[in-house]
């Protein structure tokens, strides 16, 4: 009998600790097709396309000037208010996207991933990669509102920190995926999750420093804030560009580990739900 030789063997995951590099480095052509898709084709029947890049951060940015900064006061810590919460909204932004969107990766996606074979990982990875995208988009912005400040007002103060952005941007990433896969997964049981995810992830920004510096927070609430992964990182941000807020390295060593653990936990409930999510979705 002849011996039959297949270019592709798809064999069921044995372990959920089994992570495929291979096989997703086999795919990324698929993942560039994913991440093309996610750019060009939300935009495409728009009348302003890729505008929306700008016009969202900016808006939210002058209604956060107005709203928090002229009529309730808050203070920036002496940073130019729009510097202030555009640092912030362009961090947030990137951090709930990644969230939000991964988080539907398996309702949204149940069609073809009952009809077509690739690794599953592949789909909230391109949520990342093209929210990755968008990100140094408005980021450009805010640097060229940044230099104005810089080179003819001269009230912002950067510093050695700014080292650490790359390293930042990665950490959000990673946190927003990992929740995200987390929460995909539990909605295929239980979808009054879908419900709560946006609404939980709106109000986690207000316990995020995004509208007000730390320095504003009461004492007896600080520690509930600063147990919040996001304020570090933000925190982190804002310093290195504006001179404001901290940079506190231990925080920064609590945000990896826990976004470790949160990054590492989802991959395995991921695993697990995928072997037979599309007898639940």
């Amino acid at each position: 009998m002849k011996e039959e030789n297949w270019d592709l063997v798809i064999r069921p995951r044995r372990s959920i600790f089994q992570i495929d590099f291979k096989a997703i480095w086999e795919y990324r052509d698929l993942l560039t097709m994913f991440v093309r898709r996610d750019i060009v084709v939300v935009y495409k029947q728009t009348i302003l396309g890729p505008l929306w890049f700008f016009v969202q951060p900016i808006l939210t940015t002058l209604i956060y000037i107005l709203v928090f900064g002229r009529i309730a006061g808050i203070s920036t810590d002496g940073v130019p208010m729009i510097l202030f919460y555009l640092s912030g909204v362009i961090m947030w932004n990137y951090f709930s996207e990644c969230f939000n969107i991964t988080a539907k990766t398996f309702t949204e996606n149940a069609g073809i991933f009952g009809k077509v074979y690739f690794p599953r990982l592949i789909m909230p990875l391109s949520k990342v990669i093209s929210g990755l995208i968008k990100f140094g988009i408005q980021f450009m912005l805010f640097l060229l509102i940044y230099l104005y400040y810089l080179l003819y007002e001269g009230s912002v103060r950067p510093n050695i920190n700014l080292v650490l952005v790359p390293y930042l941007v990665i950490l959000m990433a990673l946190l927003g995926l990992g929740f995200g896969i987390i929460f995909t997964s539990l909605t295929t049981k239980y979808r009054d999750l879908n419900f709560l995810i946006a609404f939980g992830v709106q109000l986690l920004m207000y316990a995020t420093p995004v509208i007000y510096p730390v320095s504003a927070i009461p004492e007896k609430y600080k520690l509930y804030i600063l147990a919040n992964p996001m304020t570090p990182i933000i925190e982190a941000f804002k310093n290195a560009f504006l001179g404001s807020g901290f940079c506190s390295f231990g925080g920064l060593i609590y945000a990896t580990i826990f976004t470790a653990i949160v990054f590492l936990l989802g991959v395995l409930i991921f695993n697990k739900t995928e072997q037979n999510f599309i007898d639940t979705v």
